[in-house]
């Protein structure tokens, strides 16, 4: 039978000796790829060191071999990295692949007519899609809503959905619609749920695995009222570190696995900007606002820059560009701007645009929308000339000004900026801060900032009689 064949190819793709639990997903996974039946879809979830990634990246080499088409997304061009990584076949980020725009130079995209025939689309950190009606820009706004309406749209296609519960649900959500098996059923589908929670043995040997596993099982029986404690005297990849040696460690960390390697995950952007900034003063030893070779994460989807650029849709929320060159600074509206080349870390392209000086610093999204309101009211004082008011506000929202990027440094972010990233190196200020709250928010913060390490973490000031 075909799914006796499927099995047994992805078995010989693993990499070792499949746990009971991955043996029966594998089989699980071979009674659906052969189900016959529509509007189907998979639902995986699977813990830190549970092996999801193994068996998926054996389905996906399993699936090419058989020819099957696939189709491999993520929410974030950096999560596509990622799973492009482990795969070891093209990944796209979610938008580009079911958006299409509305019109050349109209910064609307719309759901795109879904060509593919007897297709699967493999999704992962599928706990990051949110279903808030936050991005008017994109078709109904409802991310989930969009990519379900569109995979299903295909002949004969179908969904395979993976992530992990215990990270961070999208923001302003307490869960992730897309691991929630009664919100897919919602759409008429029919869920097959499957959940890898038996850690791999490869896994014990890792002390961020380790603690990932005591944080979750954490919240699984609820016990999240005190600061967790970890364990990190035997194992060679946590450590503890205080705010004296990290300088040091940062630097040990770039002249070892790169700069583009290690990253500082924070609770606020007030902390991450005192972290960027140290780095870049004390570390990389840059006086400058802004140099060349700076790392700088967008903060807001920019569809001006990428005009003259057919292949880059837009400038995404999340992504991760170096700064190749700078051309000129310059003053407009009472705010300052430098006009640059760019290279994404996640794509590879390069691109000229300018950027908002005023936006690195700024310390919460709130600061940043005011700063936003002030610089449209001064750049539509330039248009009061234009009596037709549909005619002026399209010229305002083509003005270059309003226009530059909002970004900040990328060496420190948060942690919803990191979900779905991998980094070599991952410094933790895992810290209390004075008004901090104890709770099963702070597990998940913890459990996701510790699992976006591949090879090292280090615990900023995490208090000493919390571990051992």
């Amino acid at each position: 039978m075909l799914k006796n064949y499927l099995y047994d190819t992805v078995i010989q793709s693993f990499p070792f000796e499949p746990t009971e639990q991955q043996d029966e997903l594998i089989r699980l996974l071979g009674d659906f790829l052969t189900d016959v039946s529509g509007n189907k879809v998979f639902l995986l979830k699977g813990y830190a060191g549970t092996g999801k990634t193994s068996v998926v990246s054996a389905l996906v080499r399993s699936l090419h071999q058989l020819q099957q088409k696939t189709i491999l997304l993520a929410p974030t061009g950096r999560a596509a990295k990622v799973l492009s990584g482990y795969a070891g076949f093209p990944a796209f980020t979610i938008h580009k692949k079911i958006y299409r725009q509305k019109s050349i130079g109209e910064p609307v995209f719309q759901l795109a007519d879904n060509l593919y025939k007897q297709t699967i689309f493999i999704v992962d950190e599928a706990s990051m899609i949110s279903n808030s009606g936050n991005d008017p820009e994109f078709g109904s706004g409802y991310l989930l809503d969009d990519l379900i309406r569109f995979v299903y749209q295909g002949v004969g296609c179908s969904l395979l959905l993976l992530g992990d519960t215990a990270q961070l649900p999208p923001v302003m959500q307490e869960v992730s619609p897309a691991l929630d098996k009664d919100k897919l059923e919602s759409y008429g589908l029919k869920v097959t749920e499957f959940t890898l929670t038996q850690v791999v043995r490869q896994a014990f040997e890792s002390g961020v695995l380790f603690n990932a596993t005591l944080l979750r099982k954490a919240l699984e029986d609820a016990l999240t009222d005190a600061l967790p404690g970890l364990k990190t005297t035997d194992f060679p990849d946590i450590k503890i570190l205080n705010g004296m040696d990290l300088v040091e460690e940062v630097h040990r960390s770039y002249d070892g696995v790169g700069v583009e390697d290690t990253i500082v995950i924070t609770r606020s952007n007030k902390r991450a900007n005192i972290y960027n900034n140290g780095i870049r003063n004390r570390v990389l030893m840059r006086e400058e606002e802004i140099s060349n070779g700076d790392l700088l994460m967008i903060t807001r989807n920019n569809y001006f820059w990428n005009k003259s650029y057919k292949d880059i849709d837009f400038i995404a929320n999340g992504d991760i560009v170096e700064v190749v060159r700078i051309r000129k600074f310059g003053e407009m509206y009472d705010f300052r701007f430098v006009d640059l080349s760019l290279r994404s870390l996640d794509f590879g392209w390069e691109i000229d645009a300018r950027i908002w000086l005023e936006s690195l610093q700024s310390e919460s999204p709130q600061h940043t929308a005011q700063l936003s309101r002030t610089l449209f009211e001064r750049v539509s004082e330039d248009y009061t000339d234009i009596t037709n008011k549909r005619e002026r506000y399209k010229q305002i929202f083509e003005n270059e000004y309003l226009n530059a990027l909002q970004v900040k440094f990328a060496y420190a972010v948060t942690c919803h900026k990191a979900q779905g990233g991998q980094w070599k190196t991952v410094f933790v200020d895992a810290g209390m801060m004075p008004d901090a709250i104890i709770d099963r928010n702070y597990y998940r913060w913890l459990y996701t900032a510790l699992t976006r390490a591949t090879d090292r973490v280090f615990l900023v000031n995490y208090p000493s009689d919390k571990t051992k």
